[in-house]
């Protein structure tokens, strides 16, 4: 018999992750909404030629494969190679089926062919946000609005790491993918990788020193007037130039979302200004500037923080069926408690004892139980158990929905 396991960096969501996740992606689009996006949706592949040269180092962890077909397709590695794919497909220089500027939101899976550790798998969940055709800088600070709200709503207190690429852009890609790693190696460790890619000591100290030193640049100083203008802190945002982003596609104002109690560990969220690589697609550039939150890293970061939402089930109450001759009362009253919009399970086997529903309502973390019994049916009242306060009332349906109304 083959051995039952996922394949690594690859997870199943039980029904209680899949809730935690379920109840972020629903905070995080009505805020993306609220700010004016849209959603949109891509497929999981693309032809292994859009997505090639558009990461830099980290394209070796793309999965490509042959179709049967013959075609050379690949698992995107992001939202935003797809999303250039559609604009060039569909913006002005297409088929002019998209607004623009264009705001767009997208929730989807991505996959990576990395080393798996905590926060960090193969296939992960991210969020973007994007705003395509404008060369605005209140562009840049909407963005960053928009993550700080996110954030705020989601109750996590983060700091956004901010930064000016196009302030690098004399410095080669690879020399920049070891400074970038500043804050996981330290400073030595950057210097031993500068030097194994060819720089002399006094060179790689040169650089590092270089950067470290920079001010922010007059496009990021307008950018941050902008957001505290808006009404946001100045203090969420914290000027690192260091901060590099490791993919080859940022133009200028980067991005990354740190806890701000641990600020060197793995970003909750990142992203920035992409303004040339439509043009790779349409010959013509056209300016965009989003981020992409990492859905399964920020869900850790909650559940660390102790304000996860710990739902096992999304059904709250559970309409026990007493016998067969009753079942059809069972049946009458979870209608009337869905078409009263509560979230409610019919037991489905007339058969089954009592003390048995109540134990499996107890096991799936549903809060309440309703009870129809000869009784109950006879004085038209039902009894509605509270699980979690271990108490119970007896009340007429019209009373019970009420409580339970949301």
């Amino acid at each position: 018999m083959a051995t039952l396991q996922n394949i690594k960096g690859f997870r199943d969501y039980l029904p209680k992750d899949a809730l935690k996740r379920q109840v972020l992606i629903s905070k995080i689009s009505q805020l993306m909404a609220k700010f004016g996006f849209d959603p949109l949706e891509t497929p999981t592949l693309e032809y292994a030629k859009t997505l090639a040269g558009k990461y830099g180092e980290e394209e070796k962890l793309i999965y490509k494969f042959t179709t049967p077909g013959g075609d050379e397709v690949a698992l995107k590695y992001d939202q935003t190679v797809p999303l250039a794919r559609v604009i060039a497909q569909y913006g002005p220089n297409g088929q002019q089926q998209l607004p623009i500027p264009f705001k767009r939101y997208q929730i989807q899976s991505a996959f990576r062919g990395e080393n798996t550790q905590k926060g960090r798998y193969r296939e992960f969940l991210q969020c973007d946000a994007d705003i395509i055709g404008s060369n605005s800088l209140v562009a840049d600070s909407e963005i960053l609005a928009l993550v700080y709200e996110i954030y705020r709503e989601i109750g996590l207190e983060i700091i956004i790491k901010i930064n000016d690429r196009e302030e690098l852009r004399d410095i080669p890609a690879k020399q920049l993918s070891s400074i970038d790693k500043l804050s996981k190696i330290g400073r030595d460790g950057v210097l031993n990788e500068l030097g194994n890619r060819g720089l002399t000591t006094q060179d790689a100290t040169k650089l590092l020193d270089r950067i470290a030193n920079l001010k922010p640049s007059d496009n990021l100083t307008t950018i941050i007037n902008f957001f505290t203008e808006m009404g946001y802190p100045k203090a969420a945002l914290e000027f690192d130039p260091t901060l590099i982003r490791g993919l080859d596609y940022y133009t200028g104002l980067i991005l990354e979302v740190v806890l701000k109690s641990d600020p060197n560990s793995s970003s909750l969220a990142g992203g920035g200004r992409w303004d040339k690589m439509i043009g790779q697609f349409t010959g013509k550039d056209l300016p965009a500037v989003g981020f992409a939150i990492g859905v399964d890293r920020t869900i850790e970061a909650m559940e660390e923080a102790g304000i996860s939402d710990t739902k096992l089930t999304s059904a709250k109450v559970l309409v026990t069926v007493f016998s067969m001759e009753l079942g059809q009362v069972s049946i009458e009253t979870a209608n009337k408690l869905r078409q009263s919009d509560i979230n409610t399970e019919l037991w489905l086997d007339a058969e089954t004892k009592l003390d048995k529903q109540l134990k499996y309502a107890d096991q799936k973390g549903i809060s309440y139980v309703i009870i129809i019994g000869p009784e109950e049916v006879e004085k038209k009242m039902i009894t509605l158990k509270d699980l979690k306060n271990n108490s119970q009332q007896t009340v007429s349906l019209i009373e019970a929905i009420q409580q339970l109304k949301p």
